[in-house]
């Protein structure tokens, strides 16, 4: 038999006493992905989408509000009515980077959202396009770095992108320093650089490990704490000699001031969703694992990211406004 503390009664209240989402309703929740599709985020958040329809019995669609490093999807968010319709797939960018790089931020990454549940920790790698076949290891990479200062290059997804930033940490670790060279998302500049326009790039490891299979991209370390098990014959930075471990977070959120209820439902619904069969499957291919959390457990996780990015931020003098 198993019994209840006193601590989980309330959340456990509130999930039961929840009205059933607008979705189940008739009218479609809306999972607003702040970048364009194709990327990370849009491939999650569509196979979230299709659990979260399956669990809930009602329909969610998957709606891209692109442009300024994810903060114009993010602030719809934030003013959209607080009735469970609208929700908002944020990430490191949106909720650690922007409130550090962003002066005017339309959006307070605390205050105006209500965190309902994490997603994942997607892990990063370092790879070479074909214009640096010749650099063979990360050993190589560095070299050729430190001999060119900023000769080589490397794209991202946007100025002040969990991307550049983490390049810009690698770097810092390794004494180095290139050009960066942004795209208006991680699909376009992952295309950039398998076409040889830029010589590198800091990316998801699910597209890395899709990029180098036809050899034209070479991937020369994973940026985890471990080796990754799409990847298993990838060192880490780590096992390289460099003292580093990145990876981003994906997350769910609503506008602020939507009902413990409903908050309560949906973070039960995505515990479900994330579960599921499908959702492994995309999780996998993106060598992440699930990583559902309480709303209280992603607000903490949002504040140390914070912390952790916001530094590296001031110190680069990053600014996107």
């Amino acid at each position: 038999m198993t019994f209840l503390t006193r601590r989980a009664l309330p959340l456990l209240a509130a999930a039961l006493a929840a009205p059933r989402l607008a979705a189940a309703q008739g009218s479609a929740v809306r999972l607003v992905v702040p970048y364009p599709p194709g990327g990370i985020t849009d491939i999650l958040a569509r196979a979230l989408a299709q659990q979260l329809t399956t669990v809930l019995g009602g329909t969610f669609v998957v709606e891209n509000r692109p442009g300024a490093n994810g903060s114009i999807g993010a602030t719809a968010v934030a003013r959209a009515a607080p009735d469970g319709q609208t929700l908002l797939v944020g990430v490191t960018d949106t909720h650690a980077v922007n409130p550090a790089a962003m002066r005017n931020l339309a959006y307070d990454a605390n205050r105006d959202f209500e965190p309902i549940s994490n997603i994942t920790n997607v892990p990063l790698v370092l790879a070479v396009g074909p214009t640096r076949r010749e650099l063979a290891d990360l050993r190589a990479f560095i070299a050729a770095a430190k001999a060119q200062p900023g000769g080589l290059t490397h794209s991202s997804w946007g100025v002040g992108s969990t991307s550049q930033i983490a390049m810009l940490r690698l770097g810092d670790a390794a004494g180095f320093e290139l050009l960066h060279v942004p795209f208006t998302g991680a699909a376009p500049a992952a295309q950039a650089l398998a076409a040889g326009q830029v010589d590198s790039m800091v990316l998801p490891a699910g597209a890395g490990e899709a990029l180098s299979r036809d050899g034209r991209v070479r991937i020369l370390a994973a940026l985890s704490p471990q080796r990754l098990s799409l990847l298993p014959d990838v060192p880490t930075l780590q096992q390289q000699g460099v003292q580093l471990s990145v990876s981003i977070f994906q997350a769910v959120f609503a506008p602020a001031r939507t009902p413990a209820a409903t908050i309560a439902r949906l973070n039960q619904a995505m515990g479900q969703a994330l579960q599921a069969p499908g959702m492994l499957e995309v999780l996998r291919g993106q060598a992440a694992l699930p990583d559902h959390t309480t709303p209280q457990g992603l607000g903490d996780l949002v504040r140390q990211e914070q912390e952790a990015w916001g530094r590296i931020v001031r110190a680069g003098n990053i600014r996107l406004d």
